[in-house]
């Protein structure tokens, strides 16, 4: 519950609510347009310092940032956990909030500065909100339900599009957001459309539905290769030390290759030596002496041939021996190659068994793989109505309750189910007129604040700004605020509703109106009737 709303700026006017209804009026001057009275009086910027107070991002075009109000701190007195807590926030400092009152039970408590006051960042403020209004895990990944994102329908904003259709809370938000925060809100599984725009990111899909199915077959093959893989899986509890021999007789394997390669090499070599030795001829022989002009007498011939025997020796001799060597290189590549079948034949058996057995925690690990995506096929594949078909029905149930109390006949909310998970649609009879969607609104949130009040989730208040009843005929405007009253009191919420004085439906019991319209009354007819006591 919201308690009271104020600031540092000495004009401001300081709003106190209560428990139920709070009618924020402002007095709409002769001839002002709607636009000038929202200027002027402030209604709007109401909705808008909520939002900067709870945590919203500050630009440098925003309320707050402006000139004449950037060095003045506004504050918001309210119930949290259980708790009045007050906060504040100044707009030359937006990234750091001030509070008062107790944090130490809180996720992330506020830091006590030197000068003895407690500060929080604005990131670690909406994080302690997610998680003890809503209940969220701030380490869930970015397709998760935001704080924000959940708190905007609770506070729906005019001039960010809040009011255009019941789905959105913002004109900018995708489908899969809008999915993921009206399943969280109304208790349905929001995981589907989480996973399912996971999946689209990560695999570059535009997001049209039979891209989607063909992604979503492939899982389904993947996840029959997977429970194929273990049926057959079994497992050797040797498995690493046959894997590490094998390994090692590959190396052996390897090293003798090598090895018969170089001795191929050096023996190719050796042939070629072998083939090209022979002693000198002797006409060569004849050559040599001639060329130094020595006539070759008897002695000298008789040493002539004993030269050429000689020669012929060497060659001899050396032909033995490269032979020799020859036949030992051969006899080592015959030893290596009959070492490497040998081998070969160790290493076929090993891994004919690494084959037909798996490791133990390889096992594990493909157990751990098809429960991962037998679990994300089952969310992506559909919505289980069986478990969730009670929280269905009293979505329905509220919501025709709520929409019959305004139209003779009940409207009607649809969930339906779709690849991309869960979609909405609700329905009042009529023309669809503005007034109609505005209805839709209204009826929407009220069903979605009686839901989450059942579940004990929310901030436990509602904000209407006055531009939900344009174009809605007045008596639903005064069933809807006796409606809103009545149900406010039954479920225990705080429904505060901005309107222009001239909008009061007549027919709205003058009593109602006196009860629950706050003390503070704006108007556009003077310069210090609005909110701030100036204009800007």
């Amino acid at each position: 519950m919201i308690h009271k709303l104020y600031s540092q700026l000495p004009t401001f006017k300081i709003l106190e609510f209560k428990p139920g209804l709070n009618l924020l009026i402002s007095d709409r001057q002769a001839g002002a347009t709607e636009k000038q009275t929202r200027n002027r009086a402030g209604k709007s910027s109401f909705v808008e310092l909520i939002h900067y107070l709870l945590g919203a991002n500050c630009p440098a075009d925003s309320l707050c940032r402006r000139e004449a109000l950037i060095d003045f701190e506004f504050g918001l007195d309210l119930d949290i956990a259980a708790t009045r807590i007050q906060v504040e926030r100044c707009g030359n400092d937006p990234a750091r909030l001030t509070l008062y009152g107790d944090t130490t039970q809180w996720p992330i408590p506020a830091t006590l500065t030197r000068e003895k006051v407690l500060e929080l960042s604005n990131e670690n403020w909406k994080k302690n909100l997610g998680q003890l209004w809503f209940g969220l895990d701030p380490t869930r990944n970015k397709f998760s339900p935001t704080f924000r994102s959940l708190f905007s329908y609770f506070a729906r904003n005019q001039n960010a599009g809040g009011l255009v259709e019941f789905k959105s809370q913002i004109k900018e938000q995708s489908a899969w957001d809008q999915q993921v925060a009206i399943s969280y809100l109304l208790g349905l599984d929001w995981t589907i459309a989480s996973e399912f725009e996971k999946l689209r990111r990560l695999s570059n899909l535009v997001g049209s539905v039979a891209q989607l199915r063909t992604q979503l077959a492939l899982q389904e093959r993947q996840v029959s290769e997977l429970r194929r893989q273990l049926s057959d899986y079994r497992v050797h509890e040797h498995y690493h030390e046959i894997e590490r021999e094998a390994s090692q007789i590959n190396q052996e394997i390897l090293d003798l290759v090598n090895a018969n390669a170089l001795d191929s090499q050096s023996l190719a070599e050796l042939a070629s030596i072998v083939q090209d030795e022979r002693p000198p001829t002797m006409r060569d022989l004849e050559k040599v002496y001639s060329e130094v002009g020595i006539a070759l007498p008897q002695t000298v011939l008789r040493r002539y041939d004993e030269v050429s025997l000689f020669h012929e020796s060497v060659v001899r001799n050396r032909k033995a021996y490269l032979e020799q060597q020859m036949l030992r290189l051969r006899q080592q590549i015959q030893d290596r190659n009959s070492k490497k079948e040998k081998l070969d034949k160790t290493r076929s058996e090993l891994l004919h068994i690494l084959q037909s057995y798996g490791a133990l925690d390889h096992f594990s690990e493909l157990q751990g793989q098809l429960g991962r995506q037998e679990a994300s096929l089952e969310r992506l594949r559909q919505l289980d109505q069986s478990e969730q078909q009670q929280t269905l029905n009293e979505a329905i149930v509220a919501f025709e309750e709520i929409s019959s109390r305004l139209y003779e006949v009940a409207g009607s909310l649809v969930v339906g189910v779709a690849d991309s998970g869960p979609t909405f649609t609700v329905e009042i009879q009529g023309k669809s007129s503005k007034g109609i969607q505005n209805m839709q609104i209204f009826c929407f949130d009220l069903m979605m604040m009686r839901l989450c009040s059942q579940r004990g989730i929310g901030p436990g208040f509602l904000i209407h700004d006055s531009h939900l009843f344009d174009g809605v005929d007045s008596r639903q405007v005064a069933s809807g605020l006796q409606v809103g009253r009545e149900m406010s009191e039954e479920w225990g919420f705080q429904y505060i509703v901005t309107m222009n004085s001239d909008s009061i439906p007549d027919s709205l019991d003058r009593g109602l109106v006196d009860d629950c319209t706050i003390p503070v009354r704006l108007t556009d007819a003077t310069e210090d009737g609005g909110l701030f006591g100036i204009r800007f």
